[in-house]
């Protein structure tokens, strides 16, 4: 055992603690995988990181995401949250303006140069959500199938059932303790609020694998639906999505589609840092 920084931060918010939580130990060197997932389950926050130096040359630093219960490839808070973490406490980018974070599914790219942090949102496979699967999700959740615009099964590293609702209305609507665990895998639910609202969507994250019955904010479902979103031709413009209304979390997530890049869209999201010190593992 020996002390090692340590940071608690806020991800996907302009209101520190109404975002998601993040634990970040920036000095990970060392510990087993058994240690980290343990202590990753004392902190008892949807995720904590590991940081540590790139196997990769071409990367900045190395992170290692885990929930309560497991490891994850890729996770978008994590992504963020590990970026401001480093950069607080003196990380400098072999590149001007680019984080380039080595996680579980490879290297991504931070971009820092504009006023909201962006991550590039990964490659992601999209699939026909199985008829069974939808079903038997519309019949947990008490959803009439007349209310769902579309629906997919994306995997960007985490793996995504998602319906389109007809409005965030019906998306707020929906009561996550329908749902028995572990029998769905992870639940994502979107809809359009009408015009004049300060959002253009609400998204919820059900059946996360931190064991809860829904997610704060989730950036690797909000990416897995901005690709959706691109391969469709339905992404024409910035959108900022609402994540956490009913479990009293502020969230915000900025969709940038790259003007410069066809096919590249960015995921940003404010991050706080609350606090800051050190912890003996």
């Amino acid at each position: 055992m020996r002390v090692r920084k340590f940071i608690q931060c806020d991800v996907f918010t302009s209101v520190p603690s109404r975002g998601n939580a993040l634990a970040v130990v920036l000095d990970g060197h060392g510990l087993s995988d058994e240690q980290m997932q343990a202590f990753a389950a004392w902190t008892n926050l949807a995720e904590t990181t590991f940081l540590f130096p790139p196997s990769d040359s071409n990367a900045d630093y190395k992170v290692r995401i885990f929930t309560t219960v497991r490891e994850m490839l890729f996770a978008g808070h994590p992504t963020l949250g590990s970026c401001a973490a480093w950069l607080h406490a003196g990380g400098i980018p072999k590149q001007n303006g680019v984080v380039r974070q080595e996680c579980g599914i490879g290297i991504v790219d931070i971009d820092i140069t504009a006023e909201v942090p962006a991550f590039v949102a990964p490659p992601t496979q999209i699939e026909t959500l199985p008829a069974e699967n939808l079903q038997s999700i519309l019949t947990a959740l008490q959803i009439a199938p007349e209310l769902v615009v579309r629906s997919a099964r994306l995997e960007n590293g985490p793996v995504w059932q998602v319906l389109e609702l007809n409005s965030a209305h019906e998306v707020l609507s929906v009561d996550s303790a329908l749902v028995r665990w572990p029998k769905f895998k992870s639940i994502g639910l979107i809809g359009r609020y009408g015009e004049g609202c300060d959002c253009h969507y609400e998204v919820r994250h059900l059946a996360p694998s931190s064991g809860m019955s829904e997610d704060p904010i989730t950036g690797s479902l909000n990416s897995a639906i901005a690709r959706w979103m691109l391969n469709d031709g339905r992404l024409n413009e910035d959108l900022i999505i609402s994540q956490g209304t009913t479990i009293g979390r502020l969230g915000r997530v900025f969709i940038r589609p790259d003007l410069e890049i066809e096919g590249r869209v960015l995921i940003g999201g404010h991050t706080h840092i609350l606090i800051e010190g050190s912890l003996t593992l």
